[in-house]
């Protein structure tokens, strides 16, 4: 048996996605630019991607920019609305747990000269209000956080520091990353207060290489490469139809019956978890609860390594990752679980499960059961 519990690193393409890929890619091939009736088909599969995803978010077409995922995203989230709004003022706010596809652009605008703030979190992963509120002032002209944590899961008070940042920065920009939330939890940009909003598509059952930035209709943002008018010259080049079309679907798809999937991915959560701590010298991190997302479980195991683990349990036909997959082919410290205080022995024994709507009960018990001889064997053989 395999047990794919590594969601949150890629999901599997659904039918729906692909088969709409696949028939872009065959039949609808023009290019949108092109005025002839096959550019004017594949122009459609856009407009009618767009009209999905401005459903799911109650926006306006107009406010989606196609990009080839979320980390694009991010990056123009951040130096498009730096780059625009930069008289305005030079500070920055961020917090310590976000994604590299965010902290890198934060490091390079410090480079640059801008004044950076990095917001604290306590022991589950939740920012700090009053470290906010204190950070604040008339110069912060971004504000970029998290809705759920890619690591363990944490949902962050989004709509409660947006309602700060209001009062206090009303000029900023609000920047929120929500790859790991959206398809798994309600997402409103306008609820929220969000003026940009970043999606990735193969966190949702759609292909790789494709996402979207919601961008608020007036919000002041500069594209980050030139080149084509396409996308109102926000992001130019020629658009991955077939990809666009099919993120589209699964965004269609994904939130579909949403409240459910959540229910039943929470009643997985908990088991898992209820069973999981059972195990000799494994401790959960994160919030518990309804405080996390439905999908994400951080497990720390003492005395073994998370790359041991990781490999130990993929032998089983267990699929996990070991911290956030996209840093994963160099490994180094979460500074995620860095930020949380996690004693320094656990930072390199920690591996994350990550479920989707198609998760089954028998996955999640088959993965418990091989956890179950897995860690006794390999403590072992490391205890001194």
């Amino acid at each position: 048996m395999e047990a794919y519990l590594d969601n949150s690193a890629t999901t599997r393409c659904s039918r729906r996605a692909a088969d709409i890929m696949l028939r872009v890619l065959t039949e609808d091939y023009g290019n949108p630019s092109s005025l002839h009736r096959l550019g004017m088909k594949a122009e459609n599969e856009i407009k009618e991607a767009k009209k999905k995803i401005a459903k799911t978010l109650k926006a306006a077409e107009k406010e989606i920019i196609f990009t080839s995922g979320g980390t694009e995203a991010n990056n123009l989230a951040v130096f498009g609305s730096v780059e625009a709004n930069k008289r305005a003022g030079n500070h920055i706010i961020t917090t310590a747990i976000e994604h590299a596809s965010v902290l890198q652009p934060m490091q390079r605008l410090k480079e640059l000269g801008y004044r950076v703030t990095c917001l604290p979190v306590d022991s589950d992963g939740v920012i700090r209000m009053d470290a906010l509120e204190e950070a604040l002032d008339g110069e912060t002209i971004l504000v970029s956080m998290m809705h759920v944590n890619n690591e363990i899961g944490t949902i962050e008070p989004i709509e409660a520091a947006s309602e700060l940042i209001r009062k206090k920065a009303p000029h900023a920009l609000i920047h929120v990353d929500a790859i790991q939330s959206y398809g798994k939890l309600s997402v409103c940009p306008k609820r929220m207060g969000a003026d940009l909003l970043s999606v990735s598509g193969h966190k949702i059952h759609a292909p790789k290489g494709v996402g979207f930035l919601y961008c608020r209709d007036k919000t002041k943002i500069k594209p980050i490469w030139y080149g084509g008018g396409q996308q109102s010259g926000m992001r130019p080049g020629t658009e991955n139809v077939p990809a666009i079309a099919a993120l589209g679907e699964a965004a269609a798809e994904c939130t579909e019956h949403l409240a459910e999937k959540a229910g039943a991915m929470y009643a997985l959560r908990d088991g898992f978890i209820r069973e999981a701590v059972k195990i000799p010298g494994v401790t959960v991190n994160g919030p518990g609860g309804r405080n996390a997302a439905p999908h994400i479980v951080s497990v720390s195991v003492e005395g073994v390594r998370s790359e041991v683990l990781l490999h130990s349990l993929e032998e089983a036909g267990v699929y996990v990752s070991a911290g956030s997959a996209c840093s994963s082919n160099k490994h180094a410290v979460s500074g995620t679980l860095t930020a949380i205080g996690l004693k320094r022995e656990l930072l390199d024994s920690t591996v994350r499960f990550s479920f989707c709507a198609g998760t089954t009960e028998e996955e999640t018990e088959y993965a418990l059961r091989r956890m179950a001889e897995i860690i006794p064997f390999r403590r072992k053989f490391t205890r001194k």
